[in-house]
């Protein structure tokens, strides 16, 4: 019987980590631009406030707020954050955490990828 228990907390592990995968997929697809946040991360208001400034009226997911946020962290990694937050999606796309987003941003590539997104 152990072992019949064991099997079904792992099944209810999986179906989980499914449904918070499914709400991020849902999120970054239903939305232009998505970041995913914490509240109190420095660099998440950083990217945050850049966005702001190139009016791409983003989608702002603080994780730190929801119930299932660690759960939405890991998904977040499994689809190759190399750091849960911030996570920047656009046009169902992930493009990165900060580095990738500032450099793009250097490069002068960040804007064009905005193109088509809706804006504030």
């Amino acid at each position: 019987m152990e072992q019949n228990s064991v099997h079904i907390y792992l099944e209810d592990q999986v179906l989980d980590h499914c449904i918070r995968m499914d709400k991020v997929k849902r999120l970054t697809s239903e939305n232009g631009v998505v970041i995913f946040t914490k509240s109190s991360c420095c660099l998440c208001y950083a990217v945050n406030i850049l966005f702001q400034e190139l009016r791409a009226n983003p989608l702002v997911y603080e994780i730190d707020h929801d119930p299932e946020g660690r759960e939405i962290e890991k998904a977040l990694l499994k689809l190759g954050c190399n750091a849960p937050v911030p996570a920047v999606f656009i046009a169902g796309k992930l493009i990165g955490s900060t580095n990738e987003i500032m450099s793009l941003h250097l490069r002068g590539s960040l804007t064009p990828m905005l193109k088509g997104q809706p804006l504030s």
